[in-house]
């Protein structure tokens, strides 16, 4: 289990960024939740999640407030979600998913970002095939079966459950996102999430190693300084990345 909840862990290495571009990633994407499933927390879990995430990692509250408040009027931009797949350095695999109200220029934009590193550029469904896109819970626990039955009988379908160091982890399709924080709400009191969100894990680990590693990490910095750009999904076996 240990084995298997480590290689999770590296596989959900994503890149990190200066505040500034942290605050406006999040602001941006809490605007197209907000938008999209209301701009009520309680009725809109895909929402009360992204604020308790941008909570934990000091976003403002006056940047949550006003892309809140920007989707409750209605207007402004129109973004809309990109996701771009391809091989890396080393023959690595990434995902990039993006948030943009000009396709053309963002493609170009991460296009770049390949050609650049000698990288591959690949259609939807080139690498995605290779991660499961789930929904991960994280939260302090012991009683994995208790949870577990409290899943089953909100009919999630639970991929996998772990209980390591105290903490309980539970990962879920993605689509059963919803049902399975609703279920974890009530059945744990007081509940408060170490990992709340929808990622890519790689189901496999790929070592980049030598020069491969600098080429990737300057790619994913290149990523990484797009506005557009809100995640790297990637499955490189390394700490650093």
């Amino acid at each position: 289990m240990g084995r298997a909840y480590q290689n999770r862990k590296d596989s959900m290495a994503k890149t990190s960024d200066a505040k500034a571009k942290v605050y406006s990633k999040y602001g941006r994407e809490i605007y197209v939740v907000a938008k999209a499933g209301g701009i009520d927390p309680d009725g809109n879990l895909a929402l009360r999640g992204l604020i308790d995430k941008a909570k934990k990692d000091q976003v403002p509250s006056h940047v949550i407030e006003k892309a809140i408040d920007k989707a409750r009027g209605g207007g402004g931009e129109d973004f809309e979600v990109a996701r771009y797949e391809g091989f890396g350095p080393g023959g690595c695999m990434v995902i990039i998913d993006c948030l943009t109200d000009n396709p053309t220029r963002t493609f170009n934009d991460v296009r770049v970002c390949f050609t650049k590193n000698d990288c591959k550029i690949g259609t939807q469904g080139t690498v995605s095939h290779m991660f499961d896109h789930s929904a991960i819970f994280v939260f302090k626990g012991d009683d994995e079966e208790a949870v577990l039955e409290a899943l089953m009988m909100a009919d999630v379908d639970v991929s996998d459950i772990e209980q390591e160091h105290g903490l309980i982890s539970v990962f879920a399709p993605h689509t059963d996102y919803s049902k399975a924080k609703q279920a974890l709400t009530e059945c744990i009191d007081g509940i408060s999430f170490e990992i709340d969100e929808i990622q890519f894990l790689a189901q496999n680990l790929t070592p980049v190693i030598g020069e491969d590693s600098e080429v990737f990490v300057k790619f994913l910095a290149m990523l990484n300084n797009l506005d557009d750009v809100q995640n790297v999904y990637h499955n490189v076996e390394t700490s650093d990345a």
